[in-house]
C-alpha cells in the first residue's frame, strides 16, 4: 500500500470515529426537558354527603393552681392595658374546670392525602402586650400574618426544630408581617425577647384538622372523610393525650379528654 493510500485510511477512520463518539446515541447526557418528574398528588376533597365530625370537651381535674401575677412594671403600657392586674395564662380553668387553649389534632389517618392549603392567613396579634391567641393551628404553606396593635415595640421569636426559627422585631404601626411553615411540627414556642412575659405556641399540619379548645372546654373538627384516626390533644403545662376514634359516615363522634393537675 502507496504512503498516499495509508494516509488516506488514516484519515477516514480518525473521522468515521469522531462521528461514531459525537453521536446523540453515544451521549450519556439526557435532553433538556427530558427529565422524570415525580408524581403530584391530587388535592383530597372530602365528599360533603359522606363527612363527620369529632368534638368534645377538655376538663381539668384537681387543685386550681392559684393565679401567678406577672409583672410588667418595666413597660408602662403594659401594665396600664391590664390595669396592674395581668396574671399568667399558661392554664386557664374555668370554675367549672373546662379548660381552654388545648390543642386538639387528627395526628394519625390521613396519610397518602394531600389537602390544598389555605389562602385566607392565620392572625396572631399582640395585643395588651400578649399574644393573642395564645394557642392557634396553622396548616403547612399557609400565611402567618403577624401585627402588633400595642403603642410599644415587640418581638415575635417561633423557636422551630423541625422548621426554619426566625426573629423579628415590630414596632408601633408597623405593617403586618407574614411568614409560612414548610413542615408540620407540634407545637413551635412563641417569645418575645423584649417582653419575657409574652408566649404563644403553634401547631403546624399538613391538614386542615385541628382546633383549640374554647373557655368552655369545648372543641369542634369537622368534615372529617369517615374512618378511623388518632386524635391527639397538647397542653402547654399538663403534656399530650391521645385516643382512637373511629368517624362513621355524616356522624359526630363524641370524644371527651380529662388532664389531672400535677
Amino acid at each position: 500500500m502507496s504512503r498516499l493510500r495509508r494516509i488516506n485510511r488514516c484519515c477516514l477512520l480518525l473521522v468515521v470515529g469522531v462521528a461514531v463518539g459525537c453521536s446523540p446515541k453515544a451521549s450519556k447526557t439526557p435532553a433538556p426537558g427530558n427529565h422524570p418528574q415525580e408524581a403530584v398528588i391530587p388535592a383530597f376533597h372530602v365528599d360533603p354527603s359522606t363527612a363527620g365530625s369529632i368534638s368534645g370537651t377538655i376538663r381539668y381535674i384537681g387543685p386550681r393552681p392559684a393565679p401567678k401575677k406577672i409583672d410588667m412594671s418595666n413597660e408602662p403600657a403594659c401594665v396600664e392595658a391590664h390595669k396592674g392586674r395581668a396574671v399568667d395564662e399558661s392554664l386557664v380553668v374555668a370554675s367549672n374546670g373546662m379548660m381552654a387553649n388545648a390543642f386538639i389534632y387528627v395526628k394519625a389517618g390521613l396519610e397518602g392525602k394531600r389537602f390544598e392549603t389555605p389562602s385566607t392567613p392565620v392572625q396572631i396579634d399582640q395585643n395588651g402586650c400578649w399574644f393573642k391567641p395564645r394557642v392557634l393551628g396553622i396548616q403547612t404553606g399557609q400565611i402567618l400574618e403577624v401585627t402588633n396593635s400595642d403603642p410599644v415595640t415587640h418581638n415575635i421569636h417561633p423557636m422551630a426544630e423541625v422548621n426554619r426559627e426566625w426573629n423579628h422585631s415590630q414596632g408601633a404601626g408597623d405593617p403586618p408581617i407574614a411568614r409560612k411553615f414548610a413542615k408540620p411540627e407540634i407545637m413551635i414556642p412563641v417569645k418575645c425577647n423584649i417582653h419575657s412575659w409574652m408566649h404563644a405556641w403553634i401547631g403546624v399540619l399538613d391538614n386542615p384538622y385541628f382546633a383549640v379548645s374554647k373557655p368552655d372546654g369545648t372543641y369542634s373538627i369537622q368534615d372529617l372523610p369517615p374512618g378511623t384516626y388518632t386524635i391527639g390533644v397538647w397542653q402547654e403545662t399538663l403534656g399530650t393525650q391521645e385516643r382512637q376514634v373511629t368517624v362513621a359516615p355524616h356522624s359526630n363522634q363524641l370524644a371527651n379528654f380529662t388532664f389531672k393537675g400535677k
